[in-house]
């Protein structure tokens, strides 16, 4: 990149800019790191197409858009276009906003369903179904388009609330993807730095990872602590006191299942880093939940009557917070993982087969490094996916779907549409995230004592 020869796309005739567009390659990204891989430059460019999704739900959540949310036929309307009476102008704002939210993602999830099942069964980039993969960008901004404008013009009806409960299996299923990434992560950065540690012969990098993995139980003895205190009463609040010493029980058994003797003979890579990394995890899950929970004596992001433009606080009547810390936090977890799932190639035998993408690449043999030398003279990128796909097309998708529906619930704060026309919380949330919680628990502890169980597999 900068080096003699490189491509310079501005200087490239007119016909092969269109080409990127519109042909086999997306020599557009490829033009700045022209080494790229087909297979990692086309996961990115899908993700950034759901990240400016991503970004046209935020700016629908803005309350200066309102004003043109009004114009569309299905908001604040019943019956034959009769306006309905609503208690006060932030609930119509925060109605309109979110159900905003839930048709762009409606959108990005239709796309990506769409090449879910265009997808399926692809082998190699010799189907010429791979060529829609790699190319036709244009094209599928097109359609992408076609269907946000589209969705906006559903008629209300029980659209939002059907929809609605796509939008919690989907995040349930994406909480357990985010989970097997995380294990993903923490799994590689222990190998890692353990192998500096054996190569270097420096305490340094034991040091290192002693450190992080007392950092994460702090922080999470500090969540725990904070959940009894904000989302508990002594009194009261029996569900969330329950739900915060299972996880904090379920937490400690993984994390001494992860150092025992039988465990670390089968899986010597196995330590505290990860059940750190998952216990963290878990006890934000676990926030997330209580801060869903729909009772104000229990959930302080639950906003009381202070004037006129706001409602009690209730079941069935309060306004919407835009942005409340879980879902900040939330936002930043789903970004950073959905790039993670375009970037990424494991080292971990479980994670691929769950994951459904090969091992880390394996090193170029001289013909592919002439053909990559090739592609890289002339602006784009390098076919490394004749023999055989790196990843499964259709489940990359398939996770971007998941990723449409989990962002969704995210940006609307797991909100509900309700009878009265307003966004209501409801505990369909609380335990869709708890049940998410237990079972990526689960799934934690299954990668620990599978290969004692199932001692005629190869788990390493």
């Amino acid at each position: 990149m900068g080096g003699e020869g490189a491509p310079d796309f501005l200087s490239c005739p007119r016909v092969r800019r269109a080409s990127c567009l519109c042909g086999s390659a997306p020599c557009i990204l490829c033009s700045c790191c022209p080494a790229s891989r087909n297979s990692t430059v086309s996961r990115l460019i899908f993700t950034f197409f759901l990240f400016l999704g991503v970004l046209v739900s935020i700016i629908m959540l803005s309350p200066g858009v309102e004003s043109q949310l009004y114009k569309l036929p299905w908001v604040c309307e019943e019956g034959a276009g009769i306006p309905t009476v609503l208690q006060g102008h932030i609930d119509c704002g925060s109605l309109l906003g979110y159900r905003a939210v839930y048709r762009m993602c409606f959108a990005t999830a239709a796309f990506f369903f769409f090449f879910t099942l265009l997808m399926l069964c692809v082998s190699s980039s010799r189907d010429p179904r791979a060529a829609i993969q790699n190319g036709f960008w244009f094209f599928k901004f097109l359609i992408l388009v076609g269907l946000t404008v589209g969705a906006f013009y559903i008629p209300d009806g029980s659209f939002t609330n059907i929809w609605f409960y796509f939008g919690v299996v989907g995040s349930f299923l994406f909480i357990l993807i985010q989970l097997v990434l995380l294990i993903d992560f923490a799994h590689s950065w222990n190998q890692r730095w353990l192998g500096k540690a054996e190569e270097c012969d420096s305490r340094a990098w034991y040091a290192g990872l002693f450190f992080f993995t007392l950092l994460f139980y702090l922080l999470s003895i500090a969540a725990v602590a904070l959940m009894f205190m904000y989302y508990t009463e002594p009194s009261g609040c029996h569900e969330g006191k329950v739900f915060i010493s299972l996880n904090l029980t379920f937490c400690v058994c993984v994390s001494i299942a992860a150092v025992l003797p039988k465990v670390q003979d089968a899986q010597p890579n196995s330590g505290l880093l990860q059940a750190s990394v998952i216990t963290l995890y878990t006890m934000f899950v676990t926030w997330s939940a209580l801060s869903s929970v729909p009772e104000q004596k229990c959930n302080p992001h639950l906003p009381t009557q202070l004037g006129n433009e706001t409602v009690v606080a209730g079941p069935e009547g309060y306004e919407t917070q835009w942005w409340d810390a879980p879902s900040i936090v939330g936002l930043i977890i789903f970004l950073l993982c959905t790039l993670f799932i375009s970037l990424r190639s494991s080292d971990h035998r479980q994670v691929n087969s769950l994951m459904q993408t090969e091992e880390c690449p394996p090193m170029l043999d001289a013909t592919q490094q002439q053909q990559q030398q090739m592609a890289a003279c002339e602006g784009r990128a390098f076919d490394n996916e004749q023999d055989g796909v790196t990843y499964s097309y259709s489940f990359f998708h398939f996770c971007l779907v998941l990723a449409s529906l989990h962002v969704m619930m995210t940006l609307t704060n797991w909100y509900k549409p309700g009878e009265t026309r307003k966004m209501i919380s409801t505990w369909t949330a609380v335990w869709v995230k708890i049940c998410a919680s237990w079972a990526g628990l689960l799934l934690y502890l299954w990668t620990l004592v599978a290969p004692l169980l199932l001692r005629n597999r190869d788990f390493s």
